[in-house]
């Protein structure tokens, strides 16, 4: 016999057993989103301001590079679209190949000497108690911290032809050690900042100055993953320490340097803001390094900002071009 017994329910009305109803059906009904795409939906908020703030300015430059953009364009006349004379005219300048090998050599030093000098810091903060590494990370903190304008004036003043503190000490060493070691004794109004290979030695010591505490606190934090038994295991083979920072610690950080490594080659290759303080702007064109040539082509009079922005898209392509590179590199290294 089947059973049409009802149960009754809290409203009066009564239900049929093992049926379910309609608000049981739709709590449990799935949701029209596929689970693999919820994260990509929960990125879109991300990507619109990436996009905004960085896909569209650069789309805009690439487009005015292939534009004749001046004053008259600046007061609402439509640009003129040139096509490539922008890049054959930057091409044919030889300010642009001046700038090119400042910008690679500069890279290429400050790189280097960032990474050796961070790596060696960390080392040794590694090296310290906790309460004298945490001191010393706050000192060198604070250089990394100051903003890159303020790097530029400071060092600036350090090197000033008149009231600098560097000429000043120069001239306190004895007559002997200083024509031993520079070839002259006297330092009074040394123009440091007039020619182009001493502004860019200033430049280099004013980046690594503020660059190598990155770089120091990112080993430092690497160097605290690795265990202490591979270190006494070394130091029981009598390994020496240079031999187990290259058996031991440059493998076990690996990652580390390549990520540091491209970041210091983006950041090197752009540097401007302090460049210009050091130059007081755009005025010797033989220091120009791609980020100041672009400025001067785009702002100074008359501007011309079609060429500066195909100046910006060729420094922007070569900046991909080495990164990309270096990325392939890391990436058949892992595989292997």
């Amino acid at each position: 016999m089947t059973n049409t017994s009802t149960i009754p329910r809290g409203d009066g009305r009564s239900a049929t057993p093992g049926r379910r109803r309609d608000g049981d059906r739709r709590a449990g009904r799935p949701s029209g989103m596929p689970p693999w795409l919820v994260p990509y939906v929960l990125l879109v908020p991300g990507l619109l301001v990436i996009a905004g703030l960085l896909l569209y300015p650069l789309i805009q430059m690439i487009i005015m590079s292939f534009q004749k953009v001046g004053l008259r364009q600046i007061r609402g006349v439509p640009a003129e679209w040139v096509g490539g004379d922008n890049y054959s005219q930057v091409f044919a300048n030889e300010i642009f190949w001046s700038s090119l090998r400042n910008t690679v050599l500069f890279a290429v030093i400050t790189v280097t000497l960032t990474l050796v000098l961070g790596t060696a810091v960390g080392t040794l903060l590694n090296k310290l108690s906790g309460r004298m590494s945490l001191f010393v990370v706050i000192g060198i903190m604070s250089a990394w911290a100051v903003p890159p304008v303020a790097q530029g004036v400071i060092w600036r003043w350090l090197f000033d032809a008149d009231a600098g503190i560097i000429n000043w000490t120069l001239n306190l060493l004895p007559d002997w050690l200083s024509n031993l070691l520079f070839g002259r004794s006297d330092w009074t109004g040394e123009p440091w900042l007039n020619d182009a290979i001493t502004i860019y030695i200033v430049l280099i010591i004013c980046v690594v100055w503020a660059s190598f505490p990155f770089i120091a606190v990112s080993v430092l934090a690497g160097l605290k993953g690795i265990p202490s038994e591979l270190y006494e295991a070394a130091k029981v083979d009598g390994s020496t320490p240079w031999r187990t920072f290259r058996k031991i610690t440059f493998p076990l950080l690996k990652p580390v340097f390549s990520v540091l490594t491209i970041l210091s080659i983006i950041w090197n290759f752009k540097v401007f803001s302090q460049l210009y303080v050091l130059m007081n702007g755009p005025t010797n064109r033989e220091a120009f390094n791609l980020s100041m040539f672009s400025f001067a082509e785009a702002f100074r009079s008359p501007p011309k900002m079609g060429s500066g922005a195909a100046i910006a898209v060729v420094l922007t392509l070569l900046l991909l071009v080495v990164t990309s590179v270096y990325v392939r590199q890391i990436v058949k290294t892992e595989e292997l």
